[in-house]
């Protein structure tokens, strides 16, 4: 059985110009500067985003591809592949999910075998679950015994972020008026938890250094108490101090593999480009 793998452009995809070797398929999101827009990772990167940000005073917005865009691709993927995964960006943050998911829909006469999923995550980790499902299809299992053990892999995942900045998370929507205006006069910085894909503020600190310090702990209980072997450090332009972190994490742990990753430019109107965060899920038996 040939499978196709399908996401957006939330997800890390190293190398887009190789991806459609390795069967993944990126749909981009759009980001909108004034009456311009863009095409997600294609015509913007998270490089060009920030700078962006901080030379045009305009609204920024983002937006999920359309159904149309994503009838188009499962129609074409359907000549050449039994199965299509389209596993999404968590439906909480966009309606990515939404689209895909109605695009199925239509199409379920004519191209009955399109599973979509919600990741309830985002960036890497949404990464992990497609490479976590061609794992499971190397190993022989069915597309059902795949679906089942994606969704379990999905319930075991936490992910923990200290925004990079308060006024983006404000004008994305995420923060109401109040909370930013204490947060932006009491300098602090508040670390949000992923719940059932939803965010939902976890703690809240006055430094950086004191937010990586709660992070660690909250891995430190994880590790306690959870088989978990691969740990992911998110970032958006601060490769270098995620990169410390990194080496600081993995002289503590030295037997759980860790690994940097960036946020991309849809995340980051919201997150702003100084975000951090930390994400790992249980090892699930197959």
């Amino acid at each position: 059985m040939k499978i196709a793998w399908v996401t957006d452009s939330t997800a890390f995809i190293r190398d887009l110009t190789s991806c459609e070797d390795q069967d993944i398929f990126v749909v981009p999101m759009n980001i909108v500067f004034g009456d311009k827009e863009y095409k997600d990772g294609l015509d913007l990167t998270p490089e060009q985003l920030f700078a962006k940000l901080k030379e045009e005073k305009v609204e920024v917005k983002t937006s999920q591809p359309s159904i149309g865009t994503f009838k188009e691709l499962y129609e074409s993927l359907a000549e050449r592949y039994d199965h299509i995964f389209s596993i999404h960006v968590s439906s909480h943050f966009s309606g990515t999910f939404s689209s895909a998911y109605q695009a199925a829909e239509i199409l379920k006469d004519e191209v009955p075998f399109i599973t979509c999923i919600d990741s309830k995550t985002l960036t890497y980790p949404l990464t992990e679950l497609i490479e976590y499902g061609q794992l499971l299809h190397a190993k022989g299992k069915t597309v059902e015994e795949i679906q089942r053990l994606i969704e379990e892999k999905i319930l075991t995942r936490e992910v923990f972020v200290m925004v990079g900045s308060l006024e983006q998370l404000h004008k994305s929507g995420r923060m109401n008026g109040l909370s930013f205006f204490l947060g932006s006069m009491l300098s602090i910085k508040p670390i949000l938890s992923i719940i059932d894909g939803q965010l939902e503020v976890k703690d809240k600190v006055r430094s950086i250094p004191k937010g990586l310090s709660k992070m660690e702990r909250l891995l430190k209980e994880a590790l306690e108490s959870k088989n978990v072997k691969r740990v992911s450090i998110l970032h958006g332009l601060n490769h270098d101090e995620a990169s410390e972190w990194k080496a600081e994490l993995e002289v503590e742990h030295g037997h759980i593999k860790f690994g940097t990753y960036p946020l991309g430019a849809v995340i980051g109107v919201h997150a702003g480009e100084n975000t951090i965060g930390i994400s790992w899920s249980e090892e699930i038996e197959d």
